[in-house]
């Protein structure tokens, strides 16, 4: 165990840190908000801590299970949305986040302002580039219902590529008199808008989730 004023300038540290992160991760109405990470930057700084103190071959598995027990947390931020993934950007920053709070109870200082810099960089700075590239090549999910109609899906494909559009079928089914069809498609965000109106004014089209 540290001395107690060590203690309170490390535990004022993890605060600083945490918070920070936490702050934009709150921001941005992300799952694990402010509280969430401070709280596992604490934990993280703790668990280090008390390893540390521990004598023997015990305190390294402490540390290890640290990296564990986070993935658990981890895992619980990610969810499947149609054919996207959410939530893997906010589960990477509860991973930094404890290797943060791992550092500092291992006093290493400078290792942590550091990659606090660099961590707040990649979250609020690349996230423009991130638009910038999901304008270039934005993926969605189209499902449309129609009266069936033989080849009408492979119609609506073309329609796609007519757009330079890119895409996977996804599901196609036939209810009754109706063929429902839905595809992963991508490209620009300029010809997805194109295609979506090309759809919507589709008088044959019965149903159109976009």
């Amino acid at each position: 165990m540290p001395p107690i004023d060590v203690f309170l300038k490390q535990l004022a540290l993890v605060m600083v840190v945490g918070g920070l992160i936490g702050a934009e991760r709150e921001f941005f109405n992300k799952s694990a908000g402010f509280r969430t990470i401070i709280l596992i930057c604490l934990g993280s700084y703790l668990f280090s801590i008390f390893s540390i103190s521990i004598s023997g071959s015990t305190n390294d598995r402490i540390a290890s299970n640290i990296v564990t027990g986070i993935g658990f947390i981890g895992a619980g931020v990610i969810y499947k949305d149609e054919n996207r993934i959410n939530g893997i950007t906010t589960a990477a920053t509860i991973w930094a986040t404890a290797a943060l709070g791992m550092g500092v109870a291992a006093s290493q200082y400078l290792i942590v302002v550091i990659s606090t810099t660099v961590i707040l960089a990649a979250l609020l700075l690349l996230t423009k580039l991130e638009r910038v590239i999901d304008k270039i090549n934005q993926s969605r999910v189209y499902k449309i219902i129609s009266p069936y109609r033989e080849d009408l899906l492979t119609e609506y494909e073309k329609r796609i590529k007519d757009y330079n559009l890119r895409f996977k079928r996804i599901k196609q089914t036939k209810v009754g008199d109706n063929i429902l069809g839905s595809w992963l498609v991508l490209g620009t965000e300029k010809a997805h808008k194109q295609f979506v109106d090309s759809i919507l004014h589709d008088p044959t089209v019965k149903e159109f989730e976009f």
